[in-house]
């Protein structure tokens, strides 16, 4: 699978102000809902927390992954949004977290769900886009990093 598949501009955002984990996830599926019919905004949020209460998806370098299986989605859907400022995510780096690429799957793909995630973790892990992303100042700059 490719990035560019599940990325788009309407599911991208620059610069979000919030200031707790809670809020860039209530942000995150009000963006998700918005754009997508079959998404419902608090099915999406439940399906984040309830992974985060699992464990943290902050992977560290100022980036977290957060991800939820949902119930009726036909394809794989990917939220982008960076932060500013960084905020406490609980990351197991424990820095704040500016990115934050989530990915939103079918509640029955799970192999797919893996691969996607180490696809998206792969890309991340490159410095250059990271950077790229964080100079990003409109959701166009933002999928340029990503290509």
């Amino acid at each position: 699978m490719d990035i560019q598949a599940i990325v788009s501009l309407d599911r991208t955002k620059c610069a979000v102000q919030c200031n707790s984990k809670k809020r860039i996830l209530e942000i995150i599926s009000g963006i998700a809902a918005q754009n997508n019919a079959e998404v419902e905004e608090e099915t999406v949020l439940s399906a984040l927390m309830s992974r985060e209460r699992m464990g943290s998806t902050g992977i560290g370098n100022g980036i977290a992954l957060p991800h939820g299986r949902l119930p009726g989605l036909d394809n794989v859907i990917a939220i982008v949004v960076t932060s500013d400022p960084a905020i406490d995510f609980d990351a197991i780096d424990n820095k704040p977290v500016d990115i934050f690429f989530t990915l939103l799957v079918p509640e029955e793909q799970t192999d797919g769900h893996l691969q996607t995630l180490a696809l998206v973790a792969g890309k991340l892990s490159n410095k250059e886009t990271v950077k790229a992303i964080r100079r990003a100042t409109t959701s166009d700059d933002i999928v340029e990093a990503l290509k």
